[in-house]
């Protein structure tokens, strides 16, 4: 691939900046903002001139931009995955969801769960999802259990078993949008703090996105215990995941997942 000129360079920086300047008040007080002459900054906005790297600091501090400025079209960088939940269309909705999800909300670390089989409702389900805060957003990761994989005729390697998700702070608790590389399947789990002395457990449910069928279910009670960091436990814990039968659960994980009351 041929890198780009120093003129290519600059002719994409200032079809940015016309861009990102169309949402100020005028020229005049974003450069007044910015502290750069208005003379220099016509240059960088006509493709004339480069700015100094504390100038194009300056400049994507001011307009929360990273320096892809000098690289892509700023369409092409908005519409990248990391900016979707900041698209104007959604951004009073849901971006602050995403940046309100405080570590007392919901602590980082390692969580086991547990909930009742989408394919058996006989057993039940215990995994481990590993919580943590990246660029101001609150994301999990986990791996499906290889036997249910197995069961569906599905690859049970790391890459296919891996999930990853996005929490949101809400009303009452938290919701994640979870899903499987390349988006095979997606689920949508809603928390919120069981009260207790430790205050580490958190109970709600979890809903995949499948068609109705006779077989198996779409929803079921979902528990989530907070583990943090410790991983002697962590590892203790990783020896119970995949499926298990009601009396393998412990007494406080079935109490909270109310086994014989139905799931509405």
């Amino acid at each position: 691939m041929t890198p780009p000129s120093p003129s290519e360079l600059r002719n994409t920086l200032g079809a940015n900046l016309r861009d990102l300047a169309k949402s100020t008040e005028s020229i005049s007080a974003l450069c007044r903002d910015l502290g750069i002459n208005r003379t220099q900054f016509n240059r960088y906005l006509s493709g004339e001139s480069f700015p100094r790297p504390d100038v194009l600091f300056r400049i994507c501090q001011y307009f929360k931009v990273d320096a892809r400025i000098i690289l892509e079209p700023l369409s092409d960088i908005k519409l990248g995955p990391k900016s979707l939940l900041g698209h104007p269309e959604i951004n009073d909705f849901l971006s602050c969801g995403v940046t309100s999800l405080s570590e007392t909300m919901f602590p980082s670390g390692f969580y086991k769960f547990a909930r009742r089989s989408f394919l058996h409702d006989t057993l039940f389900v215990q995994g481990l999802v590993y919580v943590y805060r990246k660029d101001d957003a609150v994301f999990l990761r986990g791996f499906e259990a290889k036997e249910a994989m197995a069961q569906q005729g599905i690859p049970t390697g790391p890459k296919q078993r891996e999930f990853r998700g996005l929490l949101l702070a809400q009303e009452g608790g938290i919701a994640a949008l979870v899903s499987r590389r390349e988006s095979l399947t997606t689920s949508f789990n809603f928390l919120s703090p069981v009260p207790s002395f430790q205050n580490n457990y958190w109970v709600g449910y979890t809903m995949r996105t499948v068609a109705e069928s006779l077989s198996g279910s779409r929803a079921a009670r979902l528990v989530y215990e907070h583990l943090g960091h410790d991983g002697p436990k962590v590892r203790k814990e990783a020896r119970t995941t995949g499926f298990c039968e009601t009396e393998q659960l412990l007494p406080y994980q079935r109490k909270l997942l109310r086994l014989d009351e139905p799931f509405h």
